[in-house]
């Protein structure tokens, strides 16, 4: 797997990484909320270049954040819907079928070999995009949902100062509909709260009409401008 190399900037931070262990495909990350300066971004495209890596992906942007890639010729590639739960009604923490515990080492295989069922190959994680997502926020909390022993749904949630987010959410397809999601997402958001969060935001593909669904239920409503990630083929980032 290749290395992950930092290009930073007088105030800029750029993380490059390959895309879920893809050695063709980066990730390039700028700091969370601080879009970087067009000379930190070229330098971090030539990075990229040098390291032999075919095309460059970002993670899901704000539209703030977008600007200074898309004037160095990157494409959105897939759109998503941002939501935002303000924590006064939360849904309950309980499902009829299955209870919640904490997480374990042990546990990362069954997560992974579920989170590849209800996700497609683009956006499944491996390892390096769980472990990522339990460490893209000060605090996180990382749930299992079980029946008997089998492992059938999980959510890794963060805390950056007073904003949580739900980094994901995951239920077996075999039970959908037996309210594993909704005790998942109880158990975010109450964990949220306790910690002093004024409210959660959550992102999904426009595509995912059952998550998106279940969300709004729950008290989640659309913020104005949703989130992006764009793509950039190196080959022709070259020429410009």
């Amino acid at each position: 797997m290749r290395r992950t190399d930092t290009i930073t900037g007088h105030a800029d931070r750029m993380r490059i990484g390959p895309w879920r262990g893809d050695p063709a495909l980066a990730l390039l990350s700028p700091t969370p909320g601080s879009p970087p300066s067009p000379d930190v971004l070229n330098r971090a495209l030539a990075s990229v270049a040098d390291a032999g890596y075919r095309a460059v992906l970002t993670p899901a942007l704000t539209f703030t954040e977008q600007p200074v890639f898309l004037d160095r010729g990157f494409s959105v590639h897939e759109r998503l819907h941002l939501l935002r739960h303000d924590l006064f009604a939360l849904p309950g923490t309980s499902a009829p079928l299955a209870h919640l515990r904490r997480g374990r080492a042990r546990d990362v295989k069954a997560v992974l070999d579920l989170d590849g069922l209800a996700f497609d190959s683009f956006w499944r994680f491996d390892l390096t995009g769980l472990l990522d997502a339990r460490q893209a926020t000060p605090r996180s909390r990382f749930r299992v949902a079980c029946i008997g022993d089998r492992i059938v749904g999980y959510h890794i949630a963060g805390v950056a100062r007073r904003l949580g987010y739900l980094q994901r959410l995951a239920v077996h397809p075999e039970f959908h509909g037996n309210g594993i999601g909704t005790a998942l997402i109880g158990d975010a958001l109450a964990w949220c709260r306790r910690r002093g969060c004024v409210s959660v935001l959550v992102n999904t593909q426009e595509i995912n009409q059952r998550a998106l669904a279940l969300y709004r239920h729950l008290g989640f409503s659309d913020e104005p401008t949703g989130l992006a990630v764009l793509a950039l083929n190196i080959s022709e980032s070259l020429d410009k």
